[in-house]
């Protein structure tokens, strides 16, 4: 039976720098790319959000953040025209603001 050390006989021979720039390379690497969305996709999301703002239902909005896909639960409060951004409560009565440009897709929570 043949015992190895396994990782610490390789730990040995790599510099400190050497370890930190593989562990940012794996952080990196756990990254998601944004996704372009399509015409359709757009006007669905629109109505879908002119609707939750006139009747008041809970949303689920997926938006692009910090090179993470977010969830949030919420009601649209307003829209806010200048800035192109949306103000959502969310179910713990917190306030956020979603930028129009990083929403990936909105639905009605059954």
């Amino acid at each position: 039976m043949l015992k190895d050390r396994g990782r610490m006989k390789w730990t040995a021979m790599m510099l400190p720098e050497h370890v930190t720039m593989l562990r940012e390379w794996a952080h990196e690497d756990s990254y998601e790319s944004e996704r372009l969305l399509d015409e359709q996709q757009l006007e669905e999301m629109n109505m879908t959000m002119g609707e939750a703002m006139e009747t008041g239902k809970t949303v689920t909005i997926t938006y692009y953040e910090q090179r993470r896909y977010q969830l949030l639960i919420g009601t649209i409060h307003y829209y806010n025209e200048t800035q192109q951004k949306l103000h959502v409560i969310d179910c713990f009565e917190q306030p956020h603001y979603i930028a129009l440009n990083r929403m990936v897709d909105i639905r009605f929570t059954d």
